[in-house]
């Protein structure tokens, strides 16, 4: 199950519209290659947890070196690692260096076999990081629910 939250907000491209609501996934944390080893071996797969660890570390180190070397990295189901730039444009490409390109990125672009989570997705509605702070502050200075009401 996934949650979400709701806030609202001002379209950045026009600012003057009024203020809607959109949904936020909310995580509920972030696995490490250990953890995510750990989660493959209690799914009964061949390898030991170091074989795994050692293999994902492998997988992340190779993947750099392949991309710097102009290859795009296909990982099955999963998708598709690959490099993009962004760049300042010049008056014609014999004006254009080096120095016009002002970054380089690694994107991840899903399958279709990957992509399609919202039909198997379960979410659930849930406060704001935002509301849950206050809700603990609240909490920490003795005031209940009931007390809230009241205020």
């Amino acid at each position: 199950m996934i949650d979400y939250a709701v806030a609202m907000l001002k379209n950045p491209f026009h600012p003057e519209e009024p203020q809607k609501a959109y949904a936020f996934l909310q995580s509920r944390a972030t696995l490490t290659i250990e953890e995510i080893a750990d989660h493959m071996v209690s799914h009964g797969c061949n390898y030991d947890r170091g074989d795994i660890i050692a293999i994902l570390i492998k997988l992340v180190s190779c993947s750099k070196e392949l991309m710097l070397d102009g290859y795009r990295i296909e990982l099955g189901d999963l998708g598709k690692l690959y490099l993009s730039c962004q760049s300042e444009g010049a008056l014609n490409k014999e004006k254009f260096t080096r120095a016009n390109i002002k970054s380089i990125n690694v994107n991840f672009s899903s399958s279709k076999q990957f992509n399609d989570l919202l039909q198997h997705v379960s979410l659930h509605k849930a406060p704001t990081r935002k509301a849950v702070a206050a809700a603990l502050e609240a909490e920490s200075q003795g005031l209940t629910a009931a007390n809230w009401a009241e205020e």
